[in-house]
Formats: C-alpha cells, structure tokens, sequence
C-alpha cells in the first residue's frame, strides 16, 4: 500500500509539472499513468497490457498511451534463471539442452522465453516464470481488489462489473502462474476445433512436457507473421477471408460449444505460419464458460439470428442476471429489435464500432446492465476479432459465405433441437 501511494504521489507530482504547458490536463494525466504502472510492477503491467490491446474497449487514445508497456522488460537475473531451471528440471541450461540463448528474445511481466536446442535437433522456446514474481503478484492483488470496490461506486465501474473483471484477472494470473495449467489449455482448446474443416487452419505449439514444469513451459519454436501484418499475409499468398473464419470460428465453438476460450487474442499471440494455418501462442489466459450460461448464449443468438425474436431474446439477457431495471417486455424487445437489426444488414466494412459501443452504452445505462464476468471477457476477444476482420476481409459478410453459414446453420439446429428437448421435458 506504501509503495502504490508513493507511486501515485510521483505521478500526480509529474502531472503538476507539465500543468503549465499547453494542453488538455486530462490529456496529461493519461500520457502519465502508463509511467506508474511500469513503475508499480508486473501485476500493474500485465493489466496495462489489456488496456494497451484493447482500443475498441477503452478507446484508441489511452490505447495508444499505454503500447509502451508492450515493449520488452528486462530480463531476469540470469544467476535467477539458472537457479530455477534446476529447481524446476533437474539440471543447468547447458546439460538439459543443446544451445540455450541465455539473452532471452522476449521478455514479459510474469515471464521471459528463450531460444533453444534439445540434445534431439528440435528448435524450442523456453518459457521460464520471473523469479520472485508469486509474492509479488499476490500483493499486487489485494490493492487491485481494493481498488475495483470503489470504482464500482460509479455507475460505469458498475456496468463493467469491477470486481468481477479484478477477481477474473487474479484467477487467470493464478492460472497463468501454472505452465501445466496452460500447456494442458492449449492441447484441449485445440483438440476440440478439429473435427471441423473450419479449423483446419487452426493450430498451436507442440509442447515438449519432459522439459515442463510449474515454472517453465518448453514448445515447439513456431516460424511465421502477425496477424495484423496484412502486407506480408498477402505477400505469402495467403486468403485474409479464411484466415478471418478461422478465427471466428474458433470464438464461438470453443467459447459457445466447448466453454473454452483463448482468452488474450492480441496480434502478439497469433502467427500465420508457412503453411497458413493460423497458430495460437500463450494460452496464459483461458475464458471458461459454465454450462448454464453456454446453453443461454447460444438461445441468445438463435433468438436474435435465427428467430429475430427479440422479446425472446430480452428474456435471455435477464436469465443471464445482467439486467438490472426491468421494463415491459414489448418497450424491451422493441429497444433490443432498434439495436440489432441493422446489424445484419452491413458488411464488417461498413460498420462503425465507434457507434456500435454508443449504442450498447445508451441501451446499458436505461438497463442498469451489469455483464457476468465472461461476457466482459468474451467480449475483449471480439474486439480483437473485428479488428482482424477490418483488416483482412473488410467486405466479407459471414452469413453471406457459404461454408461459415453452414457451420453457423448446423450450429443453430442443435441449440434449436435443445431448445424443443426442454419444451418437452
């Protein structure tokens, strides 16, 4: 609590110093706050990171602020990484591998990667966790929930459900503090989009686990672009379009089908390769939805796609408990059929996000919605998706595509087929 109240006091120190200058001071709050993080530590960090990756979310300019928090962290001691290694597996750098970099090639808030050799020829990566990091997690965590029980005293902090987004990042931190947690995430999350063609194109790193552990995860080194390079994506030759099914495809039958979610879709953690698969990297972060909410989920969309049957689909969004003011449901279904129709009418290209979120926020606040905690992380994860589907496939319309409109087709005929089950049971 000292050190968060010594580092606030320097920034407001620093904001006063630039109060003189010309500009907005809101502007010069913002273009300090990313300072205090860094300087709070790698709990601060990693929630800076979020921000940083999610312009739809909080907006491009304090997005914008906080990209320098993407950048590398240096690296741990090195004396440190040694000692863990042989903690965690027995042995030095030099006798558990061929050649080991010993200046990692990336270097993050929880952990740090490192190229290497096995004894086998294989190239790998090794992700070793940042020595000293639990303690200091764990007390990064108790002033974040102190935090999050003030802002929801504001009506946004509400809406955003604080304290649920601060306890979901302390449950994934924990998580992402297990390397087997996530080797063992990566290998189900993929296994369960393979059974269809649209995620053949979907693939992750192989995990070597006789050099895994709790604090280190050693893969597959895995060669290929960012996403979010479109110049080099169609320089390989490669089809923006299917890239941009695959992952969509990926959303909503591991998030609507299996409960199992990438739940950090930033460009950073997803490559094309040589071959054009998309490969999914850091599954640090995984969203896990419960059956109950899954099987409303999918109603919900069925009834807003398939049936347009909006006083259905404001019944759905008040099982979820998201509603907080309840209004006559012909006044609700008519506010609900204003908003999503013209949805369906635009291609990605054509649609303003910007106005999107406005309308979302007007339809929040005459609500009073409080979003369940994965809905808030479900949703980051599109936010990342749209961006992509700019990018690469402006003008493709999803429903419009054949093979996405089958999948989505046979999709709905189940969820359709639950749904008559449960009319006559």
């Amino acid at each position: 609590m000292g050190t968060t109240g010594w580092q606030i006091t320097r920034t407001g120190a620093r904001v006063l110093g630039t109060l003189p200058g010309r500009g907005r001071w809101q502007d010069k709050v913002i273009k300090q706050i990313p300072q205090t993080f860094a300087d709070l530590g790698p709990t601060y960090v990693k929630f800076g990171q979020i921000i940083a990756s999610s312009p739809g979310a909080f907006g491009e300019g304090l997005s914008r602020e906080f990209r320098s928090l993407l950048d590398s962290v240096p690296p741990a001691d090195t004396a440190e990484v040694h000692k863990l290694l042989k903690q965690e597996l027995g042995g030095d750098p030099a006798d558990l591998f061929a050649t080991f970099d010993e200046q990692p090639f990336a270097s993050a808030s929880i952990a740090q990667v490192h190229f290497a050799t096995l004894h086998s020829g294989e190239d790998v990566v090794v992700k070793i966790q940042r020595p000293g990091i639990r303690r200091r997690v764990a007390a990064d965590l108790q002033i974040l929930k102190r935090f999050a029980q003030l802002v929801e005293l504001a009506k946004l902090g509400r809406r955003l459900s604080a304290q649920d987004v601060v306890a979901d990042f302390a449950d994934n931190l924990a998580e992402e503090l297990d390397f087997r947690i996530e080797a063992q995430s990566m290998e189900a999350w993929v296994s369960g989009l393979h059974g269809s063609p649209l995620g053949r194109n979907i693939r992750v790193p192989q995990v070597h686990w006789e050099f895994t552990s709790e604090r280190v995860l050693t893969m597959e080194r895995v060669h290929g672009v960012r996403i979010d390079d479109v110049k080099a994506v169609r320089a390989k030759g490669f089809d923006g379009t299917e890239l941009v099914k695959a992952l969509l495809f990926s959303t909503f039958e591991g998030g609507l089908r299996h409960g199992l979610f990438h739940g950090d879709l930033h460009a950073g953690n997803l490559l094309v390769d040589n071959d054009g698969h998309i490969v999914f990297l850091d599954f640090g972060i995984m969203g896990r939805i419960d059956p109950r909410t899954r099987w409303l989920l999918r109603e919900l969309v069925y009834a807003l796609l398939v049936k347009k049957d909006h006083a259905s689909a404001g019944k759905i969004v008040v099982l979820l408990g998201a509603v907080g003011t309840t209004k006559p449901e012909k006044e609700a279904a008519k506010d609900l059929e204003a908003f999503a129709a013209p949805l369906s009418l635009k291609t990605l290209g054509d649609m303003s996000y910007a106005d999107i979120g406005k309308q979302l926020s007007t339809l929040a606040d005459a609500y009073d919605v409080k979003l369940p905690r994965e809905l808030v992380l479900i949703g980051k994860q599109f936010l990342y998706v749209e961006r992509y589907m700019k990018l690469l496939a402006p003008k493709w319309q999803m429903m419009n595509d054949p093979q996405f409109s089958g999948y989505f087709a046979n999709f709905m005929v189940e969820v359709s087929r639950e749904h008559q089950s449960d009319v006559e049971v």
